[in-house]
């Protein structure tokens, strides 16, 4: 019979200062893929199940606290004041831990690319019998990353910090990335036991490996990439771990059956959901809540945020979708066209050079060029509503709120104040004057007046 899998929880580290970013928002807080790093650190342990959360916050920095608990109410947060290393970290956090008998993966907020993938892999490892975990990597300079020192049987038998290394220890190229699943027991168990003699004067958490293994306890390796591991420290290793998760959306599309016309100029967001055989052109730009169904397209240089595109829709090219837009089944939005809380109906077309805004547009409508809904006056916003299967000539402007009926007309150039009923036609236009000559008169009279006429530009 299989045991039933352990209760877990996670430990997550954003005390640092950061100074480095040269910010004054804390570094986690900095966004990869448009969302917070303790964010995505937040969501893969609540993937894993994770059933206790605590974050362990600097006291300088209680946006990260407030920023934790917008993202899930029930974590809690602990602050390290002040900060002497990863092991009095964790030590802050033990209280809001009374009572958990599980697992505890303890996880870096400005480390927001590790996958939920490895994380299983090394809780496993924990249910099989180890009492901790260490996910360790190979980068290509190891440096000042602590060294994980095997035992014969390819175990963990302790880590080393760089500055504490012999030049032996120095040459091994398994490296320890700080991720670590440990058991409850083993944590309550060894991590008052971890001093503070060392060189930097603090309590190092990969102490644990060394205090499980010499009392006969089971320390385990799981390895990872260099690239799901990369920490954040300054604005250059932001980009570089921009870049990472970039490709990884890119290659996880396209596995998906989305074809990317240029896929390096394509940008995701965390939550971006594309179906299949949906295309992307060059330079497309998605931002967060985006859903986009299969065999719709989105032309180049749009920029789509909080929005859904249904099957078959299409989209751009330079067209800015905002939030609250929801584009019917095969319903196309063209070029130089922005939206924003926009229902457009199954069909319907609003081709270029548009505004609309708190709108609603009925099924194969078709809004003409230059068309805008007036849908502000300085305090309150309204609503316009366009029925299905009407035609609204270019250069409209809709002053909310406003109806415009099933099958109705309204003339190019109107400026639209009232309701229109169904089927019916409304201009709404100054009646057109015309002065023949009075052109050639003016001309004339300019000159004998002694104006010279100015040059264009």
């Amino acid at each position: 019979m299989t045991a039933a899998p352990r209760p877990l929880a996670s430990v997550i580290l954003a005390a640092g200062h950061g100074t480095r970013m040269k910010s004054s928002l804390p570094k986690v807080l900095h966004e990869v893929g448009r969302r917070p790093m303790v964010h995505h650190v937040m969501a893969t342990a609540h993937g894993l199940g994770a059933a206790r959360q605590v974050a362990v916050i600097g006291s300088q920095a209680p946006q990260v606290g407030d920023a934790a608990r917008k993202f899930d109410g029930d974590v809690a947060v602990a602050v390290q004041d002040p900060p002497q290393g990863t092991g009095d970290a964790v030590t802050v956090a033990m209280p809001a831990l009374e009572g958990f008998d599980g697992i505890v993966l303890i996880l870096y907020a400005d480390t927001p690319l590790v996958t939920p993938e490895t994380l299983a892999a090394m809780v496993k490892t924990l249910e099989a019998g180890a009492a901790l975990a260490v996910l360790g990597f190979e980068p290509e300079e190891p440096g000042a990353y602590g060294r994980l020192i095997q035992n014969a049987d390819g175990d963990l038998a302790r880590i080393v910090e760089a500055k504490e290394a012999s030049p032996e220890e120095l040459a091994v190229g398994l490296c320890n990335s700080g991720v670590m699943a440990v058991t409850s027991e083993a944590l309550r168990t060894y991590l008052p036991q971890i001093d503070n003699k060392n060189a930097k004067g603090e309590y190092y958490l990969t102490d644990l490996a060394g205090l499980v293994t010499g009392a006969g306890g089971r320390a385990a390796i799981v390895t990872g990439t260099a690239e799901e591991v990369y920490g954040v420290n300054d604005r250059a290793e932001l980009a570089a771990a921009e870049g990472i998760f970039q490709r990884a959306r890119r290659a996880e599309a396209m596995a998906e059956g989305v074809t990317l016309r240029d896929p390096e100029t394509v940008y995701f967001a965390y939550d971006t959901t594309l179906g299949a055989d949906v295309i992307v052109g060059q330079n497309v730009v998605f931002g967060p809540g985006v859903t986009v169904e299969g065999d719709a397209v989105i032309e180049a240089f749009s920029h789509l945020e909080g929005c859904t595109l249904r099957a078959g829709a299409t989209v751009g090219p330079f067209a800015r979708i905002r939030p609250g837009t929801d584009v019917g089944e095969g319903a196309k939005i063209g070029n130089f066209v922005e939206t924003k809380k926009v229902t457009l109906g199954k069909g319907a077309k609003v081709s270029h050079l548009t505004y609309l805004g708190d709108a609603s547009v009925g099924a194969e409508a078709n809004i003409g060029a230059g068309t805008i809904t007036c849908n502000y006056d300085g305090f309150s916003k309204f609503q316009t509503t366009i029925g299905a299967n009407a035609f609204v000539g270019s250069n409209s402007s809709l002053v909310a709120p406003v109806t415009i009926g099933d099958g109705a007309y309204v003339g190019s150039g109107s400026v639209i104040t009232k309701d229109v009923e169904a089927d019916s036609l409304s201009v709404a236009r100054g009646r057109q004057m015309t002065k023949t000559g009075w052109a050639a008169q003016f001309r004339a009279k300019q000159i004998k007046a002694g104006q010279p006429k100015k040059k264009e530009g």
